[in-house]
């Protein structure tokens, strides 16, 4: 005996006795995801997006009023707090890997590069090889660097190595390498007292989550993992940010991810990885209404259907 075809109610499938296979985990949730469908990013106006958005994100930083005496006392405070609950670990770390002078001088290199240089690389690679999520995750990255400028105008935050009275070790001015922008030339023209939220661990969370997400070979997924944790280690180290300053700044990414996620209908990774083709036109995809049928003529060929009579009476 067959299996009887059945429909449940809401769900425009129909069992027919064979196993359902599971829905596409890469499809995003409906809802708005339905009316925003995701195309394929245009190279021009992407590098013009990412070359203006870094440019206005540089000039609002920068214009915050430089509060040296509030960010003194936040730097004070935060330190205290710290070491009240036993985490106030970055006085050692900095003392500790300054002493090793090849290893605190490529921590500096790398401060002033990789954030930049990654970051860079990840967004090239999405939008070569991860068309479909490339405006989602980017999405995300914009938001978390939006939000950050929040933080740098109400909580400003004297790094440690600014700090007064901390006796904390500024290791681009002691080992005479660049990439500072709290020190030398470049104090000049950048707003010393942005340290909270950390966009260092903001940016670098982003492209290891990424990395670890959707990469496929396992050397790029554990760099991935890697990336952040010894971008935390440097920041610690080189004395640019307290701990807290990345916490501070997985928040504004938690931010940026949930934007996203509200606007698209799910995170990047979860988005298809080819981008939405645009519908076809009406014309071919609206069939074309039938033509009524015309009057049987008398003595029409044997075959013809008659029309059909109402016999007056309600079935």
């Amino acid at each position: 005996m067959g299996v009887p075809t059945t429909r449940r109610e809401g769900d425009d499938r129909v069992a027919t006795g064979t196993p359902i296979q599971a829905e596409d985990t890469d499809s995003p949730r409906p809802g708005l995801a339905a009316r925003r469908p995701v195309r394929r990013p245009v190279i021009w106006f992407e590098l013009a997006l990412i070359g203006v958005s870094y440019l206005v994100y540089s000039l609002i930083r920068n214009a915050v009023p430089e509060h040296e005496a509030v960010a003194m006392r936040h730097a004070h405070w935060i330190w205290d707090l710290e070491r009240s609950i036993g985490l106030g670990f970055e006085h050692a770390v900095n003392h500790s890997v300054n002493s090793v002078t090849w290893l605190i001088v490529s921590m500096n290199y790398y401060y002033a590069t990789l954030h930049f240089v990654v970051t860079i690389g990840v967004l090239v690679w999405l939008y070569r090889w991860q068309p479909g999520r490339y405006a989602a995750a980017r999405t995300a990255l914009f938001a978390t660097t939006g939000v950050a400028l929040l933080g740098y105008y109400l909580y400003p935050l004297a790094p440690p190595r600014l700090m007064t009275g901390g006796d904390f070790i500024d290791t681009v001015v002691v080992h005479g390498t660049w990439g500072s922008m709290a020190s030398g030339d470049m104090a000049n023209v950048s707003n010393q007292y942005a340290a909270m939220p950390s966009m260092h661990i903001g940016w670098s969370t982003w492209c290891g989550v990424l990395l670890v997400l959707l990469a496929r070979p396992l050397w790029v997924k554990l760099l991935g993992a890697v990336y952040p944790v010894l971008t935390l280690v440097v920041i610690v180290a080189t004395a640019n940010h307290f701990w807290l300053d990345a916490v501070g700044g997985l928040l504004c990414l938690a931010f940026g991810f949930g934007l996203v996620t509200w606007w698209y209908g799910a995170l990047p990774h979860r988005l298809p990885v080819a981008v939405t083709r645009d519908p076809a036109p009406a014309a071919e995809t609206t069939p074309a209404p039938a033509a009524a049928p015309a009057p049987a003529a008398h003595g029409s060929a044997p075959g013809a259907q008659e029309p059909v009579r109402s016999s007056g009476r309600a079935g």
